[in-house]
């Protein structure tokens, strides 16, 4: 890396090489070997090999500060630092060419926009619009529900961009005819704090941001953006001020139209970002099978799934969660579609009901739907996330009748295919039944995946008939 270039340059460990040459983003804080120049969380740093000349003296994880400006190593990205997380670097770039300016960010927003349009088609009503990595936007997902978008910030550097990406967003999207009022963030998730950011949630002051016709780099000058209080161990970034949030007097409910079926959207108290989009077309295929059954839909939430078997031609569906507050809207929601009239709904433990059902023998279903929450969020609970997916899964084939249809899935990315597919063949063979695969799928493509990014990979979906 010859040209004379703004940013600091971190130095990295061979595996770190390998991995961002083979696609991935991240750099993780044992992967850095040295750090030329000053860094404050947030800015962006320069990624590059380490040289052969500091080998042995850089074998100690430990980042240092160089005040001197030896020869470095060859360019690998440019990205996020983030002086609080494991993952210390979230690359944006491979380009040494690009420059983060409104106009580099405007592009990454049409592009994916414009690739919602194609694979979502007429239904960009309500989809992902940004997801994160998948989109080069590390740390930040924007959803689409009707007229208002939901974000979720995760990154310091990202945060940091918000005055530029949010306002670029609605200009993107209005400008294609799209009717957004307003940006709403649901910054209220804990794993912020991991990154030194507060949580809180509430609409965004869009109005007071919409002047960008000449926005700079705004890591143009990093020390002109909040530095954590260096006497904290961890301490949290500025939020503005209730007033500054502006939230807007406009309802945080929207209506969304999703498979025909008509929702009541609460960005503001709903799960998440306030519905979970992933599962779009999982619920078309639910549909398809659904006519003349007697449904079961474990974990319903608001029950998408068992409006979308109810709207199929399901005989009867009952929709079973642990929320009543989730089951009021999941009643609110069959009401609203005219769908009430073939549909029950059940306040319970779906750990516990499974085995009532299994020995009381009252109520026969011919299909079941299992689409349980994440059972781990980290490598060290799979095991025990394993067994929470086995009990279910074999509950309900022993449950169903042969010839009977079970829709199952997993949304945790550390619960792998090749680990659920395990413990379907041991929940199966406990149960005594064989499955006949009908569909195996994945999460929607507003939610693309990266081969190079496994991450990126998360929802396990498969439909199987019962022998």
């Amino acid at each position: 890396m010859k040209q004379k270039r703004p940013y600091t340059i971190l130095t990295v460990s061979k595996k770190a090489e390998r991995s961002i040459l083979s696609g991935h983003p991240w750099v993780y804080d044992a992967e850095i070997r040295q750090v030329i120049g000053t860094v404050t969380n947030g800015c962006l740093v320069d990624v590059v090999t380490s040289p052969a000349w500091s080998k042995q003296e850089t074998a100690k994880s430990e980042c240092r500060e160089s005040g001197g400006n030896p020869a470095v190593g060859k360019y690998l990205g440019t990205g996020f630092y983030s002086e609080h997380s494991k993952i210390r670097v979230r690359l944006l770039s491979r380009n040494a060419n690009d420059k983060f300016d409104a106009a580099f960010w405007e592009r990454r927003i049409r592009y994916a926009w414009e690739y919602r349009k194609t694979v979502m088609g007429d239904d960009i009503g309500c989809c992902r619009v940004i997801f994160g990595e998948a989109d080069r936007f590390p740390g930040l997902t924007v959803d689409r529900f009707n007229d208002i978008l939901v974000t979720q910030t995760l990154s310091y550097g990202m945060e940091l961009l918000k005055p530029v990406i949010f306002p670029l967003l609605y200009q993107v999207l209005t400008g294609d005819g799209q009717t957004i009022r307003g940006i709403y963030e649901r910054n209220d998730v804990s794993i912020r704090e991991l990154e030194g950011l507060k949580q809180y949630k509430g609409w965004y002051p869009l109005e007071n941001a919409l002047s960008l016709s000449a926005a700079p780099d705004i890591h143009e000058n990093c020390s002109k953006y909040p530095v954590p209080d260096k006497n904290e161990s961890r301490s949290l970034s500025p939020v503005p001020d209730h007033d500054q949030l502006c939230f807007h007097t406009d309802s945080c409910l929207t209506e969304i139209t999703e498979n025909g079926i008509v929702y009541q959207v609460d960005v503001e108290n709903g799960q998440k970002t306030g519905f979970f989009l992933d599962q779009k077309y999982n619920r078309q295929a639910v549909a398809r099978l659904a006519a003349g059954k007697r449904v079961l839909d474990c974990f319903t939430h608001t029950g998408s799934f068992a409006l979308n078997a109810a709207r199929g031609g399901a005989a009867h569906v009952c929709a079973v969660d642990i929320s009543e507050s989730a089951i009021e809207m999941a009643k609110k929601n069959a009401w609203r579609n005219g769908l009430d009239d073939r549909m029950s709904f059940r306040v319970a433990n779906v750990f516990d009901l499974l085995p009532q059902l299994e020995q009381s023998h009252e109520e026969k279903y011919d299909f079941i739907i299992l689409d349980p929450p994440a059972f781990t969020k980290s490598r060290k609970t799979v095991g025990n996330a394993k067994k929470g997916y086995k009990e279910i899964n074999l509950r309900a084939m022993k449950l169903l009748p042969r010839g009977g249809y079970l829709a199952t899935c997993s949304c945790s990315h550390f619960m792998s295919d090749e680990l659920f597919i395990q413990m379907l063949h041991g929940a199966a063979a406990d149960a005594g039944v064989q499955l006949r695969q009908i569909e195996a799928r994945q999460q929607a493509p507003d939610h693309p995946i990266l081969w190079n990014v496994p991450e990126t990979d998360y929802l396990k979906f498969y439909l199987f008939q019962v022998i």
